[in-house]
């Protein structure tokens, strides 16, 4: 088989859409659709057919790469796309999804003679334009290299779980590594909004853990966003984020686990949506700490 294939992505948001231009920078065939068309259209100027319809974009393709919102859209806009499918292609299932969420979406490509990769990644938005994710991926080793040139595409590495993606393996990775990240995530906007409160110089704070076991990287980055204002466009967005929150305090209650500070997290993200920053960088939860947007 070819290293060349017919890609159709399904979701051209924020990571969708480096997905796509990574495909086709790479030599694929991409098929584009998002539910806003407006969103896909620019993919055009990277050499993607921008689709009508779900089954438009999947008819013919290889490879159906989803990235919707959630496990429920996933579902929905694949239902829309099964007049477009053939058996035997290749659905690599890369929205965060959660644990339940998964098993149907396998079911449902197991009705329509799919074969079904539960993929999702790691990394935001500077990473998905440089085509260096790290792809989170449980499949049949039978099918591997019909989908490993879409990986390489869009992915530095890509990290194999499993043998069956229904069992959902790379899902529930994907949801640990997030609760990391969101906890941090949190975690930078609480020391910044604490410091202001008390009139404490934040380089202050970044002097005394510099080059030690509490400084690192990705506190530095996020707080450099909230510190310049640098906020949009978002890397990954605050409601996506609460969303993945959500899903990761459910899959804890699921398996008996408590885990408070994901469900404070997850109400700290909404706060700071429901203050009119859903669709800025995720450090934009900053803003839960305060009644009003801070003054400088």
């Amino acid at each position: 088989m070819t290293d060349h294939l017919t890609v159709s992505v399904l979701g051209t948001g924020i990571m969708g859409a480096a997905m796509a231009r990574n495909l086709a920078r790479a030599g694929h065939t991409v098929r584009a659709w998002n539910r806003s068309r407006d969103k896909a259209e620019p993919l055009a100027a990277d050499g993607a057919h921008v689709a009508d319809g779900p089954d438009d974009a999947v008819r013919g393709a290889d490879v159906v790469l989803t990235m919707l919102y959630d496990g429920p859209a996933a579902l929905d806009v694949m239902r829309r796309a099964a007049p477009g499918l053939r058996p035997g292609t290749v659905w690599a299932q890369s929205t965060t999804a959660g644990v339940d969420a998964v098993a149907d979406l396998a079911a449902f490509a197991h009705e329509h003679g799919l074969v079904f990769f539960d993929a999702p990644v790691l990394g935001t938005r500077e990473p998905a334009e440089a085509g260096r994710l790290l792809v989170l991926a449980a499949g049949p080793s039978q099918a591997r290299d019909k989908v490993a040139p879409v990986f390489d595409a869009v992915g530095s590495r890509t990290v194999w779980t499993g043998e069956d993606g229904g069992a959902g393996s790379a899902t529930r990775l994907k949801l640990v590594a997030n609760s990391w990240v969101l906890a941090a995530t949190n975690a930078v906007g609480e020391v910044l909004s604490l410091a202001k409160a008390l009139g404490v110089d934040p380089d202050g704070f970044f002097d005394a853990i510099a080059g030690g076991p509490l400084d690192m990287g990705y506190l530095r980055a996020k707080a450099g966003l909230i510190r310049d204002g640098a906020l949009s466009p978002a890397q990954f967005a605050v409601t996506t984020a609460e969303k993945d929150a959500r899903l990761i305090v459910e899959a804890g209650e699921a398996n008996g686990v408590r885990l408070d500070l994901a469900a404070a997290g997850a109400e700290r993200l909404a706060r700071a949506a429901a203050l009119g920053h859903g669709d800025e960088d995720m450090a934009a939860a900053y803003f839960a700490s305060f009644e009003d947007r801070p003054s400088d």
